[in-house]
């Protein structure tokens, strides 16, 4: 993990990481704990920032 901006992460993963690391994080901050209501984890990628969003 690179940074925190607010309730975001960024991440810098080798590109034949990207997939695992996507499933392994969403799946991760999903069940961090149990709530009434759902945790929802949006996930992008891309070169910059930018592109990710």
């Amino acid at each position: 993990m690179l940074l925190q901006v607010h309730d975001e992460l960024v991440f810098e993963v080798p590109a034949d990481e990207v997939d695992a690391t996507t499933a392994m994080v969403v799946s991760e901050m999903e069940g961090v704990v149990s709530l009434a209501v759902p945790l929802s984890v949006n996930a992008a990628t891309g070169h910059t920032w930018l592109q990710a969003h």
